[in-house]
């Protein structure tokens, strides 16, 4: 818009500038020729012939300098609309991103919620662990005044103080262990005391139930320490995503900061069109400025002025750009080094190989010429801000597109080049490390 306004108030100034050149060179024909000849209608014919002249030479200058204002607008215009695309490519993979943290943070929140409810079920089998110790206890203390009171009363039954005898040897050493568990549960003795004369009558049940019991608290303690390993187990996976995400989020805040570098090189991009519109409108007026002062100064020959604007021109485009007879030279000689490295191939594998960019090649040639490419795949992602995955996937589509078939091969454990393409693979790296080599040097 603010090109089209520019315009749009310059066309009244180049129209007073074009009538005032007519207006010059009409008089100052007209006043020559009825100087020198004294002939009033040659004088006016003549006059009308120069601004005719002058007018269809203005014409042609301006033609000339409003295509090459186009050409340099279209040329900014294309880099304005791939850095668009660079930008719309970066907001789609930070997209995935954001919808991958999602994700392992619903997980965590999962797993969050199986350890919670992991941890209660511990807590209850504890709870129903120290009861029951509570109770082996009191049946143990009951049990030995049982012993010492039978002692007492049944000192004549030999045979049954030889079987006691065993199993008191049996209970002495569990005595000995639960000893230190007495010292905590002498609290509940007082309660116990009062549950006495049941326990007594119920002594000869718990007798037949005590093996059971020792058979549960058995299997209590492998549940116990089978938990226990599941919760470790769960910790340490819990761990390993906590660190996953924070690499994620590194690579994630990575990624913010190359947008904002790469919003930043667009400001300044547009900052830097800007001044050379700027430029140019200066540079149009010194060229008007000095059309007026030739005109002023050689009135007399119109050759002089077509020469003078033809080589204002050259000038102009000389002073845009000095460099451009190298680049005339430098590509042709690159291109015909890199036919004659392609003519080895099908049409189909040359259709390939322009398609590829570099970190195609880069990949293509860590997976032909090392056993396990993994680490080298993910550092080219890594410098391409994307993933090892996406990389592979891109090579296989374009050579489907192309060639027809898939080049490699992703189901085995690392990635490989299918045998039957090796060749025409190794054919296609040699080629494009030769071109880059031509131009380094070149350049």
């Amino acid at each position: 818009m603010q090109r089209r306004s520019s315009i749009i108030n310059m066309q009244p100034a180049v129209l007073s500038n074009r009538y005032l050149i007519g207006t010059i060179a009409f008089i100052v024909s007209f006043g020559l020729s009825l100087v020198f000849k004294w002939n009033f209608g040659e004088a006016v014919f003549t006059g009308i012939i120069t601004v005719m002249a002058t007018y269809i030479a203005a014409f042609c200058a301006d033609r000339r300098r409003r295509n090459h204002e186009m050409l340099i607008l279209d040329s900014y215009r294309k880099r304005i609309r791939e850095l668009e695309g660079v930008e719309a490519r970066f907001i789609a993979e930070i997209n995935q991103l954001e919808n991958h943290r999602d994700l392992l943070y619903k997980e965590s929140n999962q797993l969050q919620s199986q350890i919670s409810e992991r941890r209660n079920q511990r807590e209850i089998l504890n709870r129903e662990l120290g009861s029951f110790v509570g109770q082996k206890a009191a049946l143990e203390t009951t049990y030995n005044r049982l012993q010492h009171e039978i002692e007492n009363i049944e000192r004549s039954r030999i045979e049954l103080n030889n079987s006691f005898a065993a199993e008191k040897r049996k209970q002495d050493l569990n005595v000995s262990v639960c000893r230190a568990e007495i010292t905590q549960l002498q609290i509940h003795i007082a309660e116990l005391k009062k549950e006495k004369e049941d326990f007594e009558n119920n002594l000869t049940l718990l007798e037949r139930l005590k093996p059971q019991l020792e058979e549960k608290l058995h299997e209590l303690r492998v549940q116990i320490q089978e938990l226990e390993v599941k919760e470790n187990h769960q910790d340490s996976t819990i761990l390993e995503k906590t660190n996953e995400r924070k690499t994620l989020d590194s690579k994630i805040k990575s990624l913010q900061t190359k947008l904002t570098t790469k919003q930043e090189e667009l400001k300044h991009l547009q900052e830097q069109i800007s001044l050379l519109q700027d430029e140019r409108n200066l540079l149009q007026t010194q060229v008007w400025e000095l059309l007026q002062q030739t005109e002023k100064l050689n009135p007399y020959t119109e050759t002089e002025h077509d020469h003078h604007s033809t080589y204002d021109s050259t000038l102009e485009v000389e002073t845009e750009f000095p460099f451009s007879d190298l680049l005339g030279i430098i590509e042709p000689i690159s291109s015909n080094a890199q036919e004659n490295k392609i003519d080895e191939l099908s049409p189909e594998w040359n259709d390939f190989f322009s398609s590829l960019s570099n970190r195609d090649f880069l990949v293509l040639k860590a997976i032909l010429e090392q056993e396990n490419p993994s680490a080298s795949i993910k550092q080219i992602a890594e410098d391409n801000i994307t993933m090892p995955s996406l990389l592979i996937d891109a090579v296989n589509e374009l050579a489907k597109n192309t060639i027809g078939e898939l080049i490699i091969e992703t189901s085995s454990e690392h990635p490989k080049i299918y045998t039957e393409h090796i060749e025409n693979v190794h054919i296609m790296i040699k080629a494009h490390e030769a071109a880059e080599a031509a131009e380094t040097h070149f350049a």
